[in-house]
């Protein structure tokens, strides 16, 4: 949150800096480098230079040794950056401390994510749940705006002797902003729950309504809304982008046996996601916990791909979904080679549906395996209804399916596949003779 320093226009040019605290923790701390890469190249941040190093004892002060510190300081100015930017999360005070020694701005992971998720909001609910992660960030870090104010000297209060306490120039602003600051997050808080609670009134419709619902959850930028684009002929916003959504999109879909299903889209996981985003995003994410089944989406060109599987897991996990019936669906195998087909089945199991949204691969595999997880919810019904009755045809027609239909005198007999939930609407109405029915 560039604001927080007032000097928006001046990061350009960011220098990059990964610690890791273990040396079996090389590999992975390089590839998080890498991805910190793709969130500030987002922003439309140029990237000077990024130095991966390794940390023995963590630094109160500034997280690496103070002399390490000093000299990637000295590194960036040398490339000329006007922003350090590390993959882990700073304290206020170490944030301070490496502003104040290098004069140059310093951001962290969640910073950076924390703006990307503010550029992307559409929705009025994702505004304020971006607005209220934001807020919460940058409560304990009010006091670097006023840190100019500690070179003032401060009053000594009335009286000729000075007998008032000395008190810094910036003590009492800083206070007022903590006090605007608190009442902003309650506020924030507040009209996210009135947004709940709306959510939660659309959640009752559709169960009264009887449809399954499906969410399509997984790592940033595995292809979920093209996913639901393909699926549901939709033209939901799909970038090559990380998060490109971020407000939930539900669409409904019929399925080859007549039962409709309704899909939503959610915003991606990344690995680091900051703990403040999954607690804000939870009116989002409440989606994937609600819904009867999932569709975890992975990227099969990722080298990384079992990570991302297993920070999508522990976000399902920590959001109580993590035993949800699940769909794997391995997306982007028109980029892959026939040995890559055979690592990931062996990883993920033959059940794993290979797709490629983009050629249209397999997707017809992938509508199969939609239809069959919702089997239970359906049954095929041989009826007799009478021609004064249209509206029972209707909701067949809206909820289910006609596999066969003629006329015999005044009734009509239908075979039909339609929801469980509505069975006993059409009790009264099943065909004595099924033989006789049509097949």
């Amino acid at each position: 949150m560039f604001e927080v320093r007032a000097k928006p226009d001046l990061v350009e040019r960011a220098f990059l800096i990964g610690a890791y605290f273990r040396r079996d923790d090389v590999a992975e701390a390089e590839s998080l480098l890498e991805e910190l890469s793709e969130l500030v190249d987002s922003l439309g941040i140029g990237i000077v230079g990024r130095s991966c190093i390794f940390v023995r004892d963590p630094n109160r002060r500034y997280l690496t040794g103070s002399g390490k510190a000093a000299e990637l300081i000295e590194e960036a100015k040398a490339l000329h950056a006007d922003c350090i930017i590390f993959d882990n999360s700073l304290s206020p005070m170490q944030q301070r401390a490496w502003e104040t020694e290098g004069n140059v701005c310093v951001i962290d992971r969640e910073e950076v994510i924390l703006d990307i998720f503010n550029e992307r909001a559409r929705t009025r609910e994702a505004q304020l749940q971006v607005e209220l992660a934001r807020m919460e960030y940058s409560l304990p870090r009010l006091a670097r705006m006023w840190a100019h104010l500690d070179r003032q000297g401060g009053g000594t209060g009335g009286g000729k002797g000075g007998g008032g306490a000395a008190r810094g120039e910036g003590e009492k602003q800083i206070e007022v902003d903590r006090r605007i600051a608190r009442r902003r997050i309650d506020r924030v808080r507040e009209e996210l729950e009135a947004v709940r609670q709306v959510r939660q009134t659309q959640r009752k419709e559709r169960t009264r309504e009887g449809m399954p619902l499906c969410s399509i959850v997984g790592y940033t930028n595995a292809g979920k809304s093209s996913l639901l684009n393909q699926l549901s002929g939709s033209t939901v916003l799909a970038e090559d982008k990380l998060f490109a959504t971020l407000d939930p999109t539900t669409r409904r879909i019929q399925l080859p046996d007549g039962q409709p299903l309704l899909l939503t889209d959610t915003v991606g996981f990344v690995r680091n996601l900051p703990t403040r985003l999954v607690e804000a995003f939870k009116a989002t994410l409440e989606e994937a916990v609600l819904a009867d089944f999932l569709i975890h989406v992975l990227d099969a060109s990722a080298p990384e791909i079992s990570a991302y599987y297993e920070t999508t897991i522990n976000v399902l996990n920590e959001l109580g979904a993590g035993g949800k019936r699940t769909v794997v669906v391995l997306n982007k195998c028109d980029l892959i080679d026939e040995e890559r087909r055979q690592d990931l089945r062996q990883m993920f199991g033959p059940e794993a549906v290979q797709v490629s949204v983009k050629t249209g691969l397999n997707m017809d595999r992938l509508i199969q395996r939609l239809n069959e997880m919702v089997l239970d919810r359906v049954c095929r019904l041989h009826l007799r209804i009478p021609q004064s009755r249209q509206d029972l045809v209707s909701l067949i027609h809206r909820e289910g399916k006609i596999l066969n239909q003629r006329y015999e005198d005044n009734d009509i007999l239908l075979t039909v596949v339609a929801p469980r939930v509505h069975l006993h609407v059409f009790q009264p109405f099943l065909d004595p003779n099924p033989d006789l029915a049509p097949l």
